[in-house]
């Protein structure tokens, strides 16, 4: 039976870096816009719904009829305090009120990174059906930000390795360390389980899926902005 898989795109109104963030323009579309392109392009996808505290987002994702939009986030999920998993908790509760069903999976969508296709999407459910895992999550290499080159002050002013002396890195090359990945924040997917009853967006057995470090893009500064403004053309001059 092809399971029912919920997408759910978290677009609150407020924040403190960048204004209205979720609504500023790339490439003269909203940065929303993407989310939900890749969302509504998925060919696993059941349902999406955007979960916002925002009239001005609450009216622009109406626009798109596979999208649902059936509620204002209630104020107690908003804010910049409030964390991701009881908004996601939420929306679930309410689309399968709205739907009438249950969902199998849950897919977390978030707006700030544009640069996620569809493919990554399928691809990630894909990852998760092979593997009969609890979780999915994009990763990208840290590159040169490595682990084994990071540092840290004592309190005597000291600078020490961050790492315990057994694993320092002596000056190597990047290509002889170990690859070590870090979360791109582009997918989160997991069993409804897991977030319903475990308040969890991460289970126990993890399977990553890589994505390039060009498409990695996290929009949380003006630079993050740019930068995804720059990469976004950059990938339609060569296609």
């Amino acid at each position: 039976m092809k399971k029912k898989i919920l997408a759910v795109i978290p677009a609150r109104q407020g924040s403190k870096r960048i204004p209205q963030k979720n609504m500023r323009l790339l490439n003269n579309k909203p940065l929303i816009y993407y989310s939900i392109l890749a969302a509504m392009k998925s060919k696993m996808i059941t349902d999406t719904v955007v979960s916002t505290d925002s009239h001005k987002i609450f009216k622009y994702a109406k626009r798109f009829k596979k999208i649902y939009v059936p509620f204002l986030r209630p104020t107690k999920l908003s804010g910049h305090n409030v964390e991701t998993c009881p908004v996601i908790k939420h929306a679930i509760i309410e689309m399968e009120k709205i739907k009438n069903i249950t969902y199998d999976l849950i897919i977390l969508l978030q707006p700030t990174c544009p640069l996620r296709t569809y493919q990554d999407i399928d691809q990630s459910i894909k990852i998760y059906d092979k593997n009969k895992a609890d979780s999915v999550i994009s990763i990208v290499s840290v590159g040169p930000n490595h682990p084994l080159r990071m540092k840290k002050i004592k309190n005597n002013g000291r600078l020490i390795n961050f790492m315990p002396e057994s694993l320092e890195e002596n000056m190597k090359p990047i290509q002889k360390l170990p690859t070590v990945y870090i979360r791109n924040g582009s997918i989160y997917l997991s069993t409804r389980q897991q977030i319903i009853t475990k308040n969890s967006l991460v289970g126990k057995k993890v399977f990553p899926y890589i994505m390039t470090e060009e498409r990695s893009v996290n929009i949380d500064t003006f630079d993050d902005l740019f930068l995804a403004r720059k990469k976004i053309n950059n990938i339609k001059s060569r296609n």
